[in-house]
């Protein structure tokens, strides 16, 4: 009998999934330095502990993905209000694009440390990875894993 039908009701094990968190997201924030440690900032913790929970849920309590994997994550910002309806309009549409902070690496970093041991083994099993910063009206990180087919798997 395989292990899959050992476990009454479990899932079989998947080859892509969608993580998606709503809010703004937030990048991996520079480690704080203080009483001589590191420590990572209580606002990228707690978001990284919200990410890791949609995650486990999205999961639907299979193990992680295994193999090389191609990711991609849209960080969809909120739109400021202090803009006018004009500006407005052209981000919705993407005609204007979160261009500042925070940087693309940072926010790929928060998503990859947080979904280590529970999407994926380790982030190192990435071997494809495209970020994609816009505004919306939907603020939110959405991950989407797809394990790539090799001849050796």
């Amino acid at each position: 009998m395989s292990a899959v039908h050992d476990i009454p009701f479990a899932l079989p094990a998947t080859r892509s999934v969608v993580v998606e968190l709503a809010g703004a997201p937030v990048p991996k924030g520079r480690p704080k330095f203080g009483r001589g440690r590191a420590y990572t900032p209580t606002k990228t913790r707690n978001y990284e502990t919200d990410l890791r929970w949609a995650a486990k849920v999205a999961m639907h309590g299979r193990p992680p993905i295994e193999g090389a994997l191609r990711v991609e994550i849209l960080a969809a910002f909120p739109i400021p209000g202090s803009w006018s309806k004009m500006k407005q309009a052209r981000a919705l549409a993407g005609i204007l694009r979160p261009t500042g902070t925070p940087d693309y690496d940072n926010v790929a970093k928060a998503a990859g440390d947080a979904l280590n041991k529970i999407v994926w083994r380790d982030d190192a099993q990435i071997v494809n990875a495209t970020v994609i910063k816009r505004y919306s009206d939907k603020p939110r990180l959405r991950i989407e894993v797809e394990a790539l087919f090799t001849g050796a798997q």
